[in-house]
């Protein structure tokens, strides 16, 4: 895929497997399926499971594969600190999710402040005055813990969201990482 200069285009190649037919990007599988289908069984689990529960189970999920993620990356490309952060951040921008920005970080203390514009739960729900980007949290705190390890930090994190684009009057999504 080539990049239009001033988009989030995709830098990062797509291999196709033609035997299994399974998508490859820096060397770990992917799945490609439309926002709304994913979005829809996403909230048709939230409804069996309530947002309170189904959170604590994304949440969970969310840091497992976030820290996978990372420690792959870094490993793929070379990078570590805050290069690998700035890495996920980009390339959950590219991909669909929304657009993500590192506000602040300090790996050593484990504080990090992302912003979220354009949030894929916000473009598909639109306005229903709740945080619906439940989903991420544990990301950016599995992507931390990972990164700090990494450098020999014995921080370990939480991350919760602060506000969303969902809610009245709120023009963006905040997510907060913290200490343990």
């Amino acid at each position: 895929m080539s990049q239009k200069p001033g988009t989030h285009a995709p830098e990062m190649p797509i291999e196709v497997n033609d035997e299994t037919g399974v998508w490859t990007t820096d060397a770990l599988p992917m799945l490609y399926v439309p926002r709304h289908f994913f979005i829809n069984n996403h909230m048709g689990i939230e409804e069996e499971l309530g947002a309170e529960v189904y959170a604590q189970v994304l949440y969970k999920a969310g840091y497992k594969s976030a820290y996978y993620w990372c420690e792959k990356e870094a490993e793929c490309h070379g990078i570590s600190g805050v290069d690998v952060f700035e890495h996920y951040m980009k390339r959950l921008s590219q991909r669909g999710w929304g657009i993500f920005t590192t506000q602040s970080i300090d790996l050593e203390a484990g504080t990090c402040t992302v912003r979220l514009d354009h949030s894929a739960f916000v473009l598909q729900m639109g306005q229903v005055n709740r945080k619906v980007d439940y989903m991420f949290t544990g990301w950016f705190a599995g992507a931390m813990d990972q990164i700090a390890q990494s450098l020999g930090y014995k921080v370990k994190t939480q991350a919760l969201q602060t506000q969303c684009a969902a809610e009245e009057g709120i023009e963006f999504g905040l997510f907060e990482v913290t200490p343990l």
